[in-house]
């Protein structure tokens, strides 16, 4: 089978269940998004994650499933044949979190996002996921969808966000608190 199939050559594409819509469709834009975090979360893997390797695995695993729920029309008989991101999935980024949480020094306000390599491809996964959460809002004002899509990316967001911190702690780097105009 050839990779090109020239069949989105006038601006479609395909849903999964043979729906065609524009590649500039809203749902297209949402799982998209999705796609770019998870590239973005491979980014952090490949700068070398270290501990936090496994779970970064699990979470890239967990964005095709929900990269393909996006792609799935909620109504779709194709739609049987997913995993769908379902509330244990959002338990399990919670649980995540708290593992984190517990391991990372006192949360006391914004940070700036850098640090090793690692951390900051973890904070750019971080701001991708809240654009993805964003085209998802989008999306849902406008069909239906997966209700646990949209706060598997609000976890999801957190999730790299304490990781991005334990990656820097791993590393022995502390964080630079952002200091407002005036308290320089």
């Amino acid at each position: 089978m050839k990779l090109y199939t020239k069949t989105g050559d006038g601006g479609s594409t395909g849903l999964y269940g043979a729906d065609r819509v524009s590649k500039a469709h809203v749902r297209v834009e949402a799982y998209g998004t999705v796609d770019e975090l998870n590239s973005a979360v491979g980014l952090a893997r490949a700068l070398g994650a270290g501990p936090l390797d496994p779970d970064l695995d699990y979470l890239q695993n967990a964005l095709f499933d929900l990269g393909a729920d996006l792609a799935t029309r909620q109504e779709s008989p194709y739609g049987q044949k997913l995993s769908r991101i379902d509330a244990q999935d959002v338990a399990h980024l919670e649980a995540l979190i708290d593992r984190y949480q517990e391991e990372a020094p006192p949360f006391t306000g914004f940070v700036h996002p850098g640090g090793t390599p690692a951390a900051a491809a973890l904070h750019v996964a971080r701001t991708v996921a809240r654009r993805a959460e964003r085209e998802v809002i989008r999306l849902a004002h406008e069909e239906d969808i997966n209700e646990h899509v949209q706060v598997y990316l609000n976890r999801l967001s957190d999730l790299l966000f304490v990781m991005a911190r334990a990656a820097n702690q791993a590393a022995g780097l502390g964080e630079q608190a952002w200091m407002v105009k005036g308290r320089r």
